[in-house]
């Protein structure tokens, strides 16, 4: 099966943390987010997968490669000008002359897509949409759909206030190559806005599949930091195992204290009496004696001072927070420093 991760936007809305690396390549739990995304694709029978990108390519490519690590073929495109989300599909046609998978390139679920597509398949769909319930579905586009899973309506952001839970495009679809036909070439045109809005109001074979199990959507700071605790916690399977080794520990007096379910790439070095709990360490990370680091995500070569408090924050790449310093609920980009006794 073929399948698109639509992953060409700059990920504005994660900024500071995606100035310089491209929200695919983001670590979850150290790993690549876009990896998640290859593995659930990868599950559902989709190992030729484009992606549509445009900010920072090389980078992302550089990462993922040809995907032959990943038991994948990946076949690249850059938008020289943005296409909208049918409109990358659209340009894409030759990649796709049957039923094939398409996902937002800012989600994290555990839905099995083995599953979506038997149901789209039994229902003869033209398309099906995975949704999911939230309560506040002001920033997403709302489906409305009959007791046979029929969208009867889809509403793209429709800014109303919370009101009990409300089904949401979850941004995974199954399509028919036929639906190339519906979207016009040489311009920018979306779904969300265009094509699903279409198909429901011309009563289409549209239908959505529900899933009341994991999802997110990664594209904020906290939500992104929220992810990462829900993958340590187990929410995508059974909770990732330690990298390679432990990290080092160094200095006299009472030893560092890890939890078990905290992830420290083995790189890392931790001084005597610091205490990391509920926390993700990527590469080469330096912590000092008896600094605390809480429910926060610390990206590769950060630097935590002597005594320091660190919770729920994400700490970009070789950050230097100075000693006694207590940084809560902070979002801090790549080298980012923060003196000694620094409180925020």
């Amino acid at each position: 099966m073929q399948a698109l991760i639509l992953a060409g936007g700059k990920g504005i809305r994660l900024r500071p943390l995606t100035i310089h690396t491209p929200k695919p390549i983001l670590p979850i739990v150290n790993r690549p987010f876009i990896l998640y995304m290859i593995d659930l694709l990868k599950h559902g029978g989709a190992t030729d997968i484009s992606l549509a990108l445009s900010y920072q390519p090389g980078k992302i490519e550089e990462v993922i490669a040809s995907g032959e690590n990943y038991g994948v073929k990946i076949r690249y495109t850059t938008e020289p000008v943005p296409l909208g989300t049918a409109g990358a599909y659209r340009s894409l046609s030759e990649n796709f002359d049957a039923t094939s998978v398409v996902i937002n390139g800012d989600i994290l679920t555990s839905v099995d897509l083995n599953d979506v597509i038997r149901f789209h398949r039994e229902k003869k769909a033209l398309a099906t949409i995975v949704t999911t319930p939230v309560s506040d579905p002001s920033e997403l586009g709302v489906v409305e759909f009959a007791s046979d899973g029929r969208i009867r309506s889809f509403v793209e952001k429709p800014h109303v206030k919370p009101n009990g839970l409300r089904y949401i495009n979850a941004g995974i679809y199954i399509l028919e190559p036929s639906l190339l036909s519906m979207i016009p070439s040489g311009g920018a045109f979306s779904f969300e806005e265009g094509l699903f809005p279409a198909l429901a109001a011309a009563g289409e074979a549209f239908y959505a599949y529900i899933w009341e199990g994991y999802w997110i959507d990664i594209g904020t700071p906290f939500r992104y930091l929220k992810a990462n605790q829900d993958v340590l916690r187990g929410c995508l399977g059974d909770p990732p195992a330690h990298s390679d080794g432990l990290p080092t520990f160094i200095g006299d007096g009472e030893p560092a204290r890890i939890d078990a379910v905290s992830i420290i790439d083995h790189s890392c070095t931790i001084k005597a009496g610091a205490e990391i709990s509920n926390s993700v360490l990527g590469a080469n990370c330096f912590v000092e004696e008896r600094a605390r680091i809480e429910n926060a995500v610390l990206f590769s070569g950060t630097r935590v001072g002597g005594a320091s408090i660190i919770r729920n924050c994400v700490i970009g790449k070789g950050a230097i927070i100075g000693r006694n310093a207590n940084v809560e609920g902070a979002i801090l980009g790549d080298k980012s420093s923060l003196t000694d006794y620094t409180a925020i």
